[in-house]
């Protein structure tokens, strides 16, 4: 850890004021919410001039940051321009650009199984010519998607020639210059009528040129096409520091892919066990460290996240380090399995630490110290006396996100009812910020916990034998004070300021500090 970073943990950071910055994709009272319009998948470019949103609709969403050419402020004078530079120094402000659809829905005939257009991850690419590149993923395939601008020409009007006017005429045109394959005849007929139809033509184009103007539009082309490696469900994606190389991971295995190789990936980890009927574990999240191109983690079902070395072996089978919560290692209860199932995990931008998104904490580990977090932040204490009412109508399976700010010191990630929770590492105060995900955010104090049909997936075989026990045990009352069907799920935080951009269903709402 470098002195300055290890100053900067040290010196506590001062509180942070959000405020409510911008709402994307806001729904009117009583309409309905479809399905393909719910956020899965949020993450800003490196610079932090772009901002991806994927879907369930299998669509990619690009939002730009207003500052540069792209701002209209060519009629402002100076004394508007310096505040608009200085509301850009506090936090920018985003415009719609693009979007694409980046998957479709399909069919896998061999196993009898639909496979959904729903985006489950983002990832941007590194580029050093300033390109813009993006993965996207669904369930089994993975897409390279280059966005660019490009000058498209306008008609603004349409004027008739005289000779080429109609698509008829063009028609005859047509067949009056395929006769002129014909030799031509003793007075020249054909040879003077071929004459007269180029000159006509050659008009006519310079009619259309001047009638035309250019335009900018911004498109998606797909690159590349990384499909049939996995045969679970793709979980998570990572950009290696080396920019040529990236990782896939599903339930029981990690590939490793070159960007420009899409027929060939190497199986790096697998947990697949030769009966599954011993499966204990299932991989849940995995990231690449954000320096070292060999180092890369890997998180469970069980609480546990291996750090590992590629440059050990091809199979990474032995990891470098393991980093368990020692509170796990006391009695068992039913749920704590449940509970300790890791859902997300970030590096800092230095490596030196990991923030790690449990269903109840959120903990931040120094990589150093495997034996126990630094700090750890709960989220969702007051759901403890209902975890059984959470596990009958699955709540306590949803995969929360995390995010980090650019300087390693303030975290933030979701909760139910659209609680944006915030925390400051050496502020002292555990209980951090709440912030309903709302276009008038008030700080609140912590509430405590709309069933949906049980999910079925490879994660819950490593519990599925405690199900028949525990089908009809509830708690007691079956009232929650939070809003279930309302949860904040994805975020992520600007890479060099106080940021955040957060999905709560199919709204984009961003909040700056």
């Amino acid at each position: 850890m470098s002195s300055s970073s290890r100053d900067s943990f040290s010196t506590p950071p001062p509180p942070l004021d959000w405020k409510f910055s911008q709402v994307f994709g806001e729904t009117a009272p009583g309409e309905d919410l479809q399905d393909a319009d719910v956020v899965s998948s949020v993450g800003f470019e490196n610079s932090g001039d772009y901002l991806a949103v994927g879907d369930r609709g299998g669509r990619v969403v690009i939002f730009q940051a207003k500052h540069g050419k792209h701002t209209p402020n060519s009629f402002l004078n100076r004394n508007e321009l310096e505040r608009l530079d200085s509301t850009f120094a506090t936090h920018p402000e985003y415009q719609y650009k693009t979007e694409f659809q980046s998957h479709e829905p399909e069919f896998d005939c061999l196993k009898s199984m639909e496979i959904e257009e729903k985006i489950n991850r983002l990832k941007w690419c590194s580029t050093s010519n300033g390109s813009l590149f993006i993965l996207s993923t669904n369930d089994k395939t993975i897409k390279l998607w280059k966005v660019k601008e490009k000058k498209v020409k306008k008609v603004s009007e349409m004027e008739h020639h005289s000779v080429v006017c109609s698509e008829n005429d063009l028609l005859s045109e047509g067949s009056f210059m395929s006769e002129l394959d014909k030799p031509p005849t003793t007075n020249g007929y054909n040879l003077d009528w071929a004459e007269k139809i180029a000159k006509d033509t050659l008009s006519s184009q310079e009619v259309q040129t001047k009638i035309t103007h250019t335009e900018e539009a911004t498109r998606a082309n797909c690159r590349k096409v990384y499909a049939h490696a996995h045969d679970f469900n793709i979980n998570s994606i990572s950009n290696n520091s080396d920019g040529e190389t990236f990782i896939s991971s599903d339930d029981l295995r990690i590939n490793l892919w070159n960007l420009e190789i899409s027929g060939q990936c190497f199986n790096i980890i697998d947990m697949k066990p030769l009966n599954m009927e011993d499966l204990t574990e299932v991989i849940t999240v995995a990231e690449f460290h954000p320096i070292h191109c060999n180092l890369l983690a890997y998180s469970s079902s069980r609480g546990f996240t291996r750090l590992v070395d590629m440059r050990q072996s091809a199979i990474c089978d032995h990891s470098a380090r393991i980093l368990k919560d020692a509170e796990y290692h006391g009695s068992k209860s039913f749920f704590t399995e449940l509970i300790a199932s890791i859902s997300d995990m970030k590096f800092t931008n230095d490596g030196q630490h990991i923030l790690i998104r449990d269903y109840m904490n959120l903990k931040l580990w120094d990589m150093r110290m495997d034996s126990s977090p630094v700090a750890v932040f709960k989220i969702h204490e007051h759901l403890r006396p209902k975890l059984s009412d959470l596990y009958n109508d699955d709540s306590i399976f949803d995969k929360f996100e995390c995010c980090i700010s650019g300087d390693g010191l303030h975290f933030a990630t979701g909760s139910y009812s659209n609680n944006l929770r915030i925390f400051s590492h050496g502020v002292g105060n555990e209980e951090g910020i709440t912030i309903e995900a709302s276009k008038n955010p008030n700080r609140r104090s912590i509430l405590h916990p709309a069933s949906r049909p049980r999910r079925s997936s490879l994660s819950n075989m490593t519990r599925g034998f405690y199900r028949q026990g525990h089908e009809n045990y509830r708690s007691g009352s079956n009232e929650f004070s939070c809003n279930l069907s309302s949860k904040l799920l994805h975020l992520a935080w600007h890479p060099t300021t106080n940021f955040i951009a957060c999905a709560s269903g199919n709204s984009l709402l961003m909040y700056y500090a």
